[in-house]
């Protein structure tokens, strides 16, 4: 069993930065490909970032491409996910993911975090 664990979010105003950490445990962290999800109230939950194991490679949703950035200490078993110049439609609630296969970012689904909310205001 894996599990995630999200911290970082909070209340900031637009144009701020905030940085989400997610730590993993119970499994070689190395071995996931991991993911930033988000879900606003009403809307469906939508990609934002992801990983891959090593974490050579990312990928970013366009509505964040420039202003967020997801890394990984595989020592210290984290994931981060560092949101600058934010805006009021960066309000959701974020959640991590594990996953063992990378590629498209909606099979990192294996394991999901219990999601920290970020407020934005304007």
């Amino acid at each position: 069993q894996v599990q995630l664990v999200e911290s970082g979010g909070g209340l900031v105003q637009a144009g701020g930065s905030l940085r989400l950490s997610c730590a993993v445990s119970g499994r070689t962290f190395s071995l996931y490909a991991m993911g930033w999800f988000r879900q606003a109230p009403g809307k469906d939950r939508e990609f934002v970032a992801s990983i891959s194991q090593s974490g050579g490679n990312t990928l970013y949703a366009d509505s964040v491409k420039g202003r967020f950035t997801t890394s990984r200490d595989n020592a210290e078993n984290t994931v981060y996910l560092q949101m600058n110049s934010l805006k009021p439609e960066d309000t959701a609630v974020y959640y991590c993911a594990a996953g063992s296969a990378w590629g498209s970012p909606w099979s990192i689904n294996d394991y999901w975090g219990q999601g920290t909310q970020v407020t934005v205001s304007s």
